[in-house]
């Protein structure tokens, strides 16, 4: 038995233990490979395809300091990439600190880069100089290839670290760094690169870079395709591109291109007869998801700058309020990019520009060509601020219907619904709810659900279009207050993820075209309103079966085409052939114990994850789908078709 004077002798001595050899001291590029998430933000597919643009990057770079003037960017067999660009090429003599080749230590070394001295580079997105020697460290394999001074330059890396010396292997008449890598299948557990993705990014780069010719390709597979990108009415086309199939509010796109104090600022904006707001920013030429100081200037020089010439020209009464930012903003879609030599971003990711002289030179530059382009353009300038002001009216209505029908504990859930039929459960984490068409489905929902944590919402007839009615309209429709309510989370300003009442809310329609209108209707409703519930992956799309298939005694189920023929013929092959099919046109067709059995129950149901991968393309669909415009609509219909399947006809 140990004594107590021994036990506290033990505990001293452990502690004592903790030395200098207990202190890990991670070399080179092994931080990135022990925390990569912490310099691409993820190792899922964000991750991934950021490889991708801190490749582009440099080559970007390059194009905006004038000596490239085409860039590259290919996918290729084997999970491998390849970006190459015409622009000087990376040194390849000794840097004078490392005594290795420049080349290597760019490719090798954290914060080594030409971008930190101001000469080589006047504007740079890859400012943190960490950008390619992360793609290095993440790659299980990596080639670069430069053309410089006559000659073609190599060097192989693995896991951040060099294979080879650099060589000189040949001649070369031209000038331009070639980067292939392949990302760490140990890193990134799945490596699948979208040719859509990256296509939209390298159109928004080239828009972003005036004169600058990217081309894509895809040399996976036997179907191989290339696409090449050259604009150069820069972001003044970007907006043409971004508001097309859009009716505009006004004819002529605002522009402008100026300044101040060392920064250059660029600036595009039309409003649309939309309520959405679709607002992109760039620090040269890099994506700010998160906005940043440059938008912020931007936003502030637009309001003040409406609510001046507003005033000014008596089209704001005297007492009336001024124009809220969001009044400003209303169906805008804009797009800020400025050029600076020091950008500060919040994170290596870049998706925040930190720096508070960008904010003062955007409004600088906005508010002096704003002012210009309304006293100009006087018939763009009544449109603008019309819609601004409608726009604040329906605010102010919108505002006194929130209060009315959410006043007094309604969202904490003192005053549910009626039609609600709630769980016993209050674990949001393990409760769900079913958004139910018809009262007749909604019935055998009520029946065959597992009370204790299936709540069912039913849905009388098709909701409201919200895409194209402002938020008080939406907010007098019983059925999307019943909803707001069942949600807990409110709505609009006052929406609160935290108080959402379940995290499986299910959208279970009838699988015919009644039914996907409703399904339509209601992501619609999701996507512009809760939009934080589907990318926090609550919502989810029942998927009911289409056939019923009895033989004898046994029932299966089918819930496609597909899978129909397949039991068919497997029952064929075991010489069955007295069974039946019937064909399901609505979840009122079954009985409580089917549709729990196959739709509802748990161990069984297929459920569809409803994500955004691209919401300005989610955006332009829902529009064209449920937008006023037959036009649109047309197009989109003949051009899809001959892939639709199951039409209920």
């Amino acid at each position: 038995m140990v004594s107590k004077k021994e036990d506290q002798e033990n505990k001293k001595a452990k502690k004592d233990d903790y030395t200098a050899k207990d202190i890990y001291v991670l070399e080179g590029l092994d931080p990135v490979r022990k925390r990569p998430a912490m310099y691409i933000g993820s190792t899922g597919p964000d991750g991934l395809h950021h490889l991708i643009w801190e490749i582009l990057d440099n080559s970007i770079d390059e194009c905006m300091a004038g000596y490239a003037k085409n860039i590259e960017i290919a996918l290729l067999p084997n999970n491998r990439v390849r970006g190459s660009d015409d622009g000087r090429g990376i040194p390849v003599d000794k840097h004078p600190l490392t005594k290795k080749s420049a080349l290597e230590t760019v490719m090798t070394t954290l914060h080594a880069g030409g971008k930190f001295g101001g000469k080589a580079y006047q504007v740079a997105g890859g400012l943190h100089g960490v950008g390619v020697s992360v793609v290095c460290a993440l790659s299980v394999y990596m080639r670069v290839e430069v053309c410089r001074n006559g000659f073609l330059y190599v060097q192989e890396y693995s896991k951040g670290k060099p294979k080879t010396p650099v060589k000189k292997i040949g001649k070369c008449n031209k000038t331009g760094t070639t980067v292939i890598f392949e990302p760490d299948p140990e890193i990134f557990k799945e490596i699948k690169f979208d040719s859509k993705r990256i296509l939209n990014h390298l159109r928004q780069q080239a828009y972003l870079t005036k004169g600058a010719k990217i081309t894509f390709k895809d040399e996976r597979g036997e179907e191989k395709s290339s696409y090449t990108f050259y604009f150069e009415g820069g972001i003044h086309s970007y907006i043409k591109y971004l508001t097309e199939g859009v009716e505009a509010c006004h004819p002529n796109i605002f522009y402008c291109a100026g300044e101040k104090n060392g920064i250059y600022v660029e600036v595009a904006f039309q409003y649309t007869n939309e309520y959405e707001v679709y607002e992109e920013s760039f620090a040269n030429n890099i994506y700010t998801p998160e906005g940043g100081t440059h938008l912020t200037g931007f936003r502030t020089a637009l309001t003040r700058t409406l609510n001046d010439y507003g005033r000014k020209n008596e089209l704001i009464k005297n007492n009336d309020e001024n124009l809220s930012g969001d009044d400003a903003r209303e169906g805008l879609t804009a797009v800020v990019s400025i050029k600076i030599k020091e950008p500060q971003f919040e994170g290596q990711t870049k998706a925040k520009l930190g720096n508070p002289e960008a904010k003062l030179a955007v409004d600088s530059v906005v508010s002096e060509a704003l002012a210009d382009f309304l006293e100009r353009n006087p018939s763009d300038a009544r449109a603008i601020i019309e819609k601004c002001l409608l726009s604040a009216r329906a605010r102010k209505a919108a505002k006194t219907a929130k209060e009315t029908i959410l006043r007094k504990g309604i969202l904490e859930g003192l005053a549910l619904p009626g039609k609600l039929a709630d769980c016993s459960s209050k674990n949001p984490a393990e409760s769900e709810l079913f958004i139910v068409e018809g009262e007749s489905a909604g019935g055998s929902a009520k029946q065959g659900r597992d009370r204790r944590f299936q709540a069912i919402l039913p849905l009388r007839g098709k909701i409201l279009n919200v895409e194209r009615s402002r938020l008080d309209k939406i907010l007098s429709s019983k059925e999307i207050k019943a909803l707001v309510i069942a949600l807990g989370t409110a709505i609009a300003e006052d929406f609160n993820l935290d108080k959402i009442r379940y995290h499986k809310i299910i959208l279970m329609a009838d699988a015919d075209s009644d039914g996907n209108h409703i399904r339509t209707l209601l992501l619609t409703l999701f996507y512009r309103y809760f939009k934080p519930i589907i990318e926090a992956g609550y919502l989810y799309i029942a998927q009911p079966p289409l056939y019923r298939i009895q033989y004898g005694k046994k029932i299966e189920y089918a819930y496609s085409e597909e899978e129909r023929q397949k039991i068919v013929d497997r029952l064929r092959k075991e010489k069955i052939t007295n069974f039946s099919i019937q064909r399901y046109k609505g979840l009122g067709e079954m009985n409580p114990d089917q549709l729990w059995e196959t739709t509802m129950n748990p161990e069984n149901r297929i459920l569809l994850k409803v994500t955004i991968d691209d919401a300005k393309e989610a955006d332009r669909t829902f529009d064209t789908l449920m937008g006023d415009e037959v036009s649109p609509r047309k197009k989109f219909i003949q051009t899809y078709a001959k892939s639709v399947k199951n039409l209920d006809i």
